[in-house]
């Protein structure tokens, strides 16, 4: 029997999470394998919503200028409403004039990033389905699969595993987020002809959803990505029915109803799980690391997940670095990639995971959208916040609610 072919690296997954990490990893010289079960492009359910974490890795990567060479809207600020029917309407900028945001379909952005990441990898398979791991004294050495039906094995130092909540990381390993408590449920269609669009993301708390949302993000055109997400523990405890009540504030609701009463429904409404960061697995073990939603890595207020998949990429392949040059690729010496992980995301989970619970109560939700509309120093916290990722100092400042009301 041939012998399996070796690499310093194998990724499984090439989203955002595995590209990121297998670029990084390339072009510090590893020889890297890069597998996916699909051919790029492919669809990925989505929001679509690129944040501001995510412009500062893109910039790292040498791919922010390549965007403009793709499908997408630039984004610069939010719009929220609150359950009481109150609008305000958030500008955001970046000091070194980079749209602070952007709304990309992931088909397109994902391929951005895939064929990046290809034209660095070693070996890169698409159409390869992921099986089982190659494990020898407790460690994970590689992973077997097969290609059109055909069985082949790869051995690496390291398998970083990006193939999401869902793959077979998470059968194989128990790694799975199933707390209905930590987990989003989420919907999405592309509509055409919505009115009143605007260069700003749209995030909606409508009663019945709370603490999840309707969003309405901007494509060019008059198109947009529309759906809503709710926990799940929630959503089951409620009843909901997550498309219904789409169906309901798109036709009935005063704020939308207009916006939306000669648009067009263009795509199926499409359902995915998102595994929440407030219970995230261990992220590193003997032989791998798990990276993106196979880490549970969704963000706990907003649900995007696309800038701490990033973030995990980069943290990743710097910690796998280190292990190369160690010879070391134990969990004790890849868990330092756990630590820099909670380091990095740490204060913007227990933020955002505060703001989640204070969006479970329409009157504090109405509240703070409410100030927002009158106060400079509420709007300047949700910018920097949610749109650049960089600064919470006045979001968790426990003064936050005293000064929201006087500044």
């Amino acid at each position: 029997m041939q012998m399996p072919e070796e690499f310093d690296v194998i990724v499984i997954g090439g989203g955002p999470s595995g590209s990121c990490a297998a670029t990084f990893l390339s072009k510090a010289g590893k020889r890297v394998l890069l597998l996916d079960r699909a051919t790029f492009p492919r669809e990925k359910v989505c929001g679509d919503g690129i944040s501001g974490s995510s412009v500062g890795i893109l910039k790292e990567m040498g791919l922010l200028e390549k965007v403009n060479g793709i499908e997408h809207a630039d984004m610069y600020g939010v719009t929220f409403s609150s359950p009481n029917g109150t609008v305000v309407h958030i500008p955001a900028k970046r000091a070194d004039g980079f749209p602070p945001g952007f709304v990309c379909r992931r088909e397109v952005f994902d391929n951005l990033l895939f064929q990046n990441a290809k034209s660095l990898c070693s070996r890169t398979i698409e159409g390869f389905l992921a099986e089982d791991f190659i494990r020898e004294s407790g460690a994970v050495k590689g992973v077997r699969g097969s290609l059109d039906g055909k069985p082949l094995e790869f051995r690496a130092k390291v398998v970083v595993c990006a193939d999401g909540a869902a793959g077979m990381t998470a059968r194989k390993l128990g790694v799975n987020n199933a707390s209905e408590a930590h987990q989003f449920a989420g919907i999405r269609a592309y509509y055409d002809n919505v009115l009143g669009m605007a260069d700003r993301i749209e995030i909606h708390f409508v009663d019945g959803a709370l603490p999840g949302y309707f969003w309405i993000f901007p494509l060019p055109g008059k198109r947009a990505n529309v759906g809503l997400c709710m926990l799940v523990c929630d959503m089951k405890k409620r009843k909901v029915n997550l498309q219904a009540l789409m169906n309901e504030i798109i036709a009935k609701n005063p704020i939308f109803a207009p916006r939306f009463k000669d648009s067009k429904r263009e795509s199926p409404v499409k359902s995915w799980l998102l595994p929440v960061n407030t219970r995230k697995p261990k992220a590193a073990g003997n032989g791998y690391v798990l990276v993106g939603d196979t880490a549970s890595l969704i963000d706990p207020f907003m649900g995007e997940g696309i800038g701490n998949a990033l973030t995990s990429g980069k943290l990743a392949a710097k910690t796998i670095l280190r292990a190369l040059d160690e010879g070391d690729f134990s969990e004790k010496s890849l868990s330092r990639y756990d630590d820099e992980l909670n380091g990095a995301i740490s204060r913007q989970v227990k933020q955002n995971y505060r703001l989640q619970k204070m969006a479970s109560s329409a009157f504090l939700t109405d509240f703070i959208i409410g100030r927002a509309k009158r106060s400079k120093y509420v709007q300047a916290a949700i910018t920097d916040s949610l749109l650049d990722a960089e600064d919470y100092t006045r979001l968790t400042d426990p003064l936050f609610p005293i000064k929201a009301l006087f500044l």
